[in-house]
């Protein structure tokens, strides 16, 4: 699950959502990456969550890469797995050129393809290896590795719905998390990926396949979900054959299960989903009924 801007959320109330998340059996919680926006810091929150949890997973969605140095990110990628028991499951991302981060960064958007396939191979150096010695475009290191090194390898998996991010994670991912989209596209990621991964000799787990989505368990005609239909309609398109509400998981318990089945059935089988909840009591009642309602007749 994601906290999305978090409901308007105190520190107590995030940390009572949390709580109910692992009792519930939910398996992971993730944070976005929104440099100045509403959100929390990411890595930070992983950090936190690695002490507050014991059985959870947690995870970015997607960290934008070029924003960060990678030898800190690494270092932070093995405290993280240490803090945590190999816990953390970060998604990467390259980041949208009409963000308004770039100028806050000092990055520029103009190379961040090919900065980010640069910083993914150097932070998997340093995770693995004892030294490390890398020279590319924009990034040149020669020195040990991170330590403590992480137990158990890091996934890093790649996100975004671009060719260029299904190239990707064909080529430097462990798998892929999509956002928003319908499962026809969706279809297509995972058919696109396994085919340029086997052109270049990988694998990628047939179950490392994702998507985030929004979700509302309850009418359509939420005022919270209507307003979360207009900002989505503003943003994209609807794919041929799908309106925007198509692309949400919405409606009664059955409905929502319905719809993460047709993405199941399009090769999907990791979901971030995201609460349509405008305050701490909505967020509390969408968790609980995801857990109760539809997590039990996806569990297969």
């Amino acid at each position: 699950m994601g906290p999305g801007a978090m409901a308007g959320l105190s520190i107590e109330e995030y940390w009572a959502w949390i709580d109910l998340c692992e009792a519930r059996g939910i398996d992971s919680i993730w944070h976005s990456d929104q440099v100045l926006g509403p959100t929390l810091e990411p890595m930070t929150m992983l950090a936190a969550l690695s002490a507050r949890t014991r059985k959870m997973r947690f995870g970015t969605s997607a960290i934008v890469l070029p924003f960060r140095d990678p030898v800190v990110f690494a270092k932070e990628l093995a405290t993280i797995a240490f803090l945590g028991a190999g816990r953390v499951f970060p998604v990467v991302g390259i980041g949208n050129a009409s963000d308004k981060f770039w100028l806050a960064t000092g990055a520029s958007p103009k190379t961040r393809g090919r900065k980010s396939d640069e910083a993914i191979e150097l932070i998997r150096l340093l995770l693995k290896e004892d030294s490390v010695s890398f020279t590319s475009e924009h990034y040149k290191y020669e020195g040990p590795g991170v330590q403590p090194r992480p137990v158990k390898p890091v996934p890093l998996w790649i996100g975004g719905n671009s060719d260029a991010a299904f190239a990707r994670t064909a080529r430097l991912g462990d798998g892929w998390l999509g956002s928003m989209i319908g499962p026809q596209r969706a279809a297509e990621a995972r058919r696109s990926i396994e085919a340029q991964s086997q052109a270049l000799g990988r694998t990628i787990e047939p179950d490392h396949y994702g998507m985030t989505l929004m979700m509302h368990i309850g009418a359509q005609d939420d005022p919270t979900v209507q307003q979360a239909i207009s900002r989505m309609a503003a943003r994209m398109p609807p794919e041929t054959g799908h309106s925007v509400a198509d692309m949400l998981a919405i409606g009664p318990a059955g409905k929502v299960i319905a719809t993460l089945r047709r993405y199941i059935d399009a090769g999907i089988s990791k979901f971030v989903l995201i609460p349509m909840a405008a305050s701490p009591a909505a967020l509390m009642e969408q968790t609980e009924l995801l857990a109760s309602e539809v997590v039990p007749e996806l569990e297969d």
